[in-house]
């Protein structure tokens, strides 16, 4: 038994997956977990209380967001150094997946506290699992950055990316995000899922211009959204003397613009639509001849 004199020994930290949408999707783990800790630490302290009271759960509740985490972690890891016991949840899914957390779990691991995680619902996960793309190895980027700087030169990193891709976009920026990509990458094999585990569930599969075109006439998209990419295939794409010849014999045959050539056989070979315009310019100004 301690000693009234024996620091008190450090609490544990409980990182908590809640569901992404259906309410029914927790573990009973992550209930007896959430109705035993002292504190939970929540992304919307609202929102949790919604599952809670679902639950009849009445535990101690803290709002944990992006906006006060930096003055919070100090204060919840002197609780955990005091021997609380504290359940992090965010507002649907696993925390610190694109949600607040790691600031607290990195800052728990380095003071030694111990970190128990209660595994459950993920957006990323569900969404691949269901998506048809191979699940074998994939690369998980969460939000692309807003600056479009930085988000082009990430959608750029992906030009040789053999793996599944997952990305997570709001649903006012899902059509711009797929026209970035298509223009970047090339017309890939992509799945949008929208609203998982809910009542209007989604999964539009195909080649990013059919999601995109499916997305057009929507005067409004609801809902978080997952993107999966298909990897970038090990080239079964026309040797660079054949596409060349393929572009002469466009030029060749009907007068169009560059433009709707380049968008015809980047669509036809999965190629970015600039370096097939760029080939086409170069071809153009060169005047080769094409060849019998």
């Amino acid at each position: 038994m301690d000693s009234p004199t024996d620091p008190p020994r450090a609490g544990t930290l409980y990182v908590v997956a809640t569901p992404i949408g259906h309410l029914q999707d927790i573990t009973l783990r992550a209930l007896e977990v959430l109705g035993a800790v002292d504190l939970i630490a929540a992304e919307d302290t609202r929102k949790t209380a919604q599952l809670l009271a679902r639950h009849g759960i009445a535990t101690p509740r803290a709002s944990y967001h992006e906006h006060n985490e930096a003055r919070r972690t100090p204060e919840l890891l002197e609780r955990l150094r005091r021997g609380a016991s504290i359940a992090l949840v965010s507002n649907a899914g696993t925390p610190g997946i694109s949600d607040p957390g790691f600031r607290l779990t990195s800052a728990a691991a380095e003071a030694g506290i111990r970190i128990v995680p209660v595994p459950g619902p993920s957006a990323a996960a569900a969404a691949l699992s269901a998506s048809g793309l191979p699940t074998d190895a994939f690369v998980f980027l969460g939000f692309l950055s807003k600056k479009s700087g930085k988000r082009r030169d990430q959608i750029k990193a992906l030009a040789t990316e053999g793996r599944t891709v997952i990305i997570y976009e709001s649903p006012r920026r899902i059509r711009a995000l797929i026209a970035e990509l298509q223009e970047a990458l090339g017309d890939r094999r992509a799945v949008l899922a929208r609203e998982m585990t809910k009542l209007h569930e989604e999964f539009l599969r195909g080649r990013l211009s059919a999601l995109q075109a499916a997305l057009t006439d929507r005067a409004d998209i609801k809902g978080e959204c997952t993107l999966l990419l298909a990897g970038a295939q090990a080239p079964s794409l026309p040797p660079r003397e054949a596409l060349a010849e393929e572009i002469r014999r466009a030029l060749a045959s009907e007068p169009r613009s560059l433009p709707e050539l380049a968008r015809e056989l980047a669509q036809r070979h999965g190629l970015p639509k600039k370096a097939v315009y760029a080939a086409a310019m170069q071809i153009k100004t060169e005047k080769i001849p094409t060849t019998d």
